[in-house]
């Protein structure tokens, strides 16, 4: 049973640092944003960017910012009531690893609703957080259990990821997509969906939607100038998109209580 003991998220801290010490629980790290500079058992450890740890119990660690700059990363501390192995691999052989996730959008909303319920007092609150927790391991088990990508796939995804996230407001099509890599376009956007888990256009959209969303909340453009802006020429198909990917029309965005959970974006 995971016993939660601490969520935090780390805001871009000048001079943020943990002191040398062997840790009495886990922890699982996060990164948003910039580089952060552990020492894990003697070993110096660079996270950056998209990177998740896995730091089990009884490791001798320390922490800081890397070269003096700042970084934005969730932070879960953790321990696990257990009388024997808990079939989870990774858990069981209770050793330091470095991750990449398919999924880590997805995983930065839960990490943020788990921050949230942790620091409010709603109802259900510890089994919601129990509940978190639960499907954040899974889906990092799960991601050790896919086999080793070839080092050109992942380079080759990397690139079409770069440029959706350098033109997703643009016209996408798989053609140019393909020629990136030297590739056929069926290889292309099966290549990118082994990888990412979704093809090349349905990422796209999520990118759209996504600063959608922070637009809506953040901007004072109306809607049909956001759908224009974001490469959708007819707002009818924006107001689509958008319901397809979140379950809500932009007005009911706007309008919900509860804005911090978009994770069904990223299912």
């Amino acid at each position: 049973m995971i016993q939660l003991m601490s969520v935090n998220f780390d805001d871009y801290i000048p001079n943020w640092r943990t002191q040398l010490e062997t840790i009495e629980y886990n922890v699982l790290v996060v990164v948003r944003e910039g580089k952060v500079r552990y020492d894990i058992n003697g070993e110096e450890i660079i996270a950056e960017k998209e990177d998740v740890l896995y730091i089990p119990q009884s490791t001798r660690r320390s922490g800081g910012n890397w070269k003096d700059t700042s970084h934005q990363k969730h932070t879960i501390l953790f321990t696990l009531d257990r009388q024997g192995p808990t079939g989870i691999p990774f858990v069981d052989a209770g050793r330091f690893m470095k991750f990449n996730l398919s999924h880590i959008q997805y995983v930065y909303r839960r990490c943020e609703r788990l921050y949230e319920e942790m620091r409010g007092g709603k109802s259900y609150r510890t089994l919601i957080c129990q509940g978190i927790m639960q499907e954040l391991i899974g889906m990092l088990a799960r991601e050790l259990e896919k086999n080793e990508l070839a080092p050109s796939k992942r380079n080759y995804a990397d690139t079409i990821k770069s440029y959706l996230v350098e033109h997703y407001r643009e016209p996408i099509e798989i053609d140019r997509l393909a020629k990136l890599i030297h590739r056929s376009p069926s290889y292309a956007a099966a290549l990118f969906k082994e990888v990412y888990g979704l093809s090349p256009i349905r990422y796209m959209h999520q990118l759209r939607v996504l600063e959608a969303c922070s637009l809506l909340l953040h901007s004072d453009m109306t809607i049909a100038h956001i759908a224009h802006y974001l490469g959708y020429y007819d707002t009818s198909y924006f107001y689509r998109m958008f319901k397809k990917h979140t379950g809500l029309s932009p007005s009911d965005y706007v309008q919900q209580d509860d804005r911090s959970d978009i994770s069904m974006l990223f299912t």
